[in-house]
């Protein structure tokens, strides 16, 4: 049996799979109606929505299968999520690659596959819309498209759902998105007992840049700072805009102390945005850093709450020194 690799841009396909907040959740007409008529144009007693996470591929619709989710070493999806286009297995029997995989020997006894890959707007791939036989077969060109077409309006679904979890304006993960997303790197961390640390952001002055200079300004000055944080931080590292003008990075495997030198460079990254601007404001901000206690700190929300309760005591400072000035 080959097991699937992983693809070259897996921590930012993770992320983004986990950034739906689709994971886990209950079955939903909109997937549910997509997979029915998948089945019944195909002629197959499986049809399935998978998406293929960490260590297992998990079903959020599946039409002719008991199981939710199987391990995503012996997942077809697994190798499907790895191309562009579709991913078939006419006999598995005689695919030197599946013949004794579990999933081809016992039930549901897979003979023919057929997955084509999600994609969502960013460019990653979750997962896939897969057909399932227990007989091989083959799909004509016209059957090609049909799958296609079909993939394609899970796409829009699944679009939809990312969404709702993405501030529109920056493209950061929104409140409910950054909340999914450190929802699991933190179960991570503790499966593994890796450290991490949230940095939690307020801007300062900005209802001054709002009132003085417009809303659109206003949007475009967080627009500046989201671009100025992911420039500094990991590509592993998760960012959101939480609201307003409040942002959060939760970077794993790291300490508020390591977070020092990251916090240098946007410093920096800040000064040479200012000067090169000159529109009038400077860019400030406070921020508060936590490291993360599983004893202290059950959830991403509490981890959060600390962090934006150290912020405040900076800002507070901050106008302190102001007044006393």
């Amino acid at each position: 049996m080959q097991k699937p690799k992983k693809p070259v841009d897996e921590a930012q396909r993770l992320e983004a799979l986990r950034a739906l907040s689709i994971l886990d959740t209950l079955p939903e007409e909109r997937f549910d109606r997509l997979t029915r008529l998948a089945k019944r144009l195909f002629g197959v007693p499986i049809a399935l929505v998978s998406l293929v996470d960490d260590h297992r591929q998990w079903f959020k619709s599946r039409q002719g299968l008991e199981a939710s989710e199987t391990p995503r070493d012996i997942s077809f999806c697994g190798h499907a999520v790895l191309g562009d286009d579709i991913f078939i297995v006419p006999d598995a029997r005689e695919d030197e690659r599946f013949f004794d995989n579990p999933l081809v020997a016992d039930d549901p006894h897979i003979r023919f596959y057929a997955g084509c890959p999600l994609t969502l707007p960013g460019g990653s791939r979750p997962g896939t819309l897969c057909l399932i036989d227990r007989q091989p077969r083959q799909l004509t060109p016209d059957d090609l498209d049909l799958l296609r077409d079909l993939a394609h309006m899970v796409e829009e679904e699944l679009a939809a759902v990312q969404l709702a979890t993405m501030d529109d304006l920056t493209h950061l993960s929104n409140r409910r998105g950054f909340q999914a997303l450190g929802l699991h790197a933190l179960q991570l961390c503790r499966r593994v007992e890796r450290s991490a640390a949230l940095l939690y952001f307020d801007l300062d002055g900005f209802k001054a840049i709002n009132d003085r200079f417009g809303h659109a300004e206003g949007d475009r000055a967080l627009n500046v700072f989201a671009q100025l944080l992911q420039q500094t931080f990991r590509n592993s590292d998760v960012l959101g805009r939480l609201g307003g003008d409040e942002f959060a990075v939760l970077a794993t495997d790291s300490t508020a102390a390591d977070l020092h030198q990251a916090l240098s460079r946007l410093d920096a990254a800040v000064e040479r945005q200012n000067i090169a601007d000159a529109r009038g404001y400077d860019l400030r901000y406070s921020v508060g850093a936590v490291d993360f206690d599983p004893a202290q700190h059950p959830d991403i929300d509490a981890l959060t709450a600390a962090a934006d309760t150290l912020m405040y005591a900076q800002k507070q400072a901050k106008h302190k020194v102001a007044r006393a000035g």
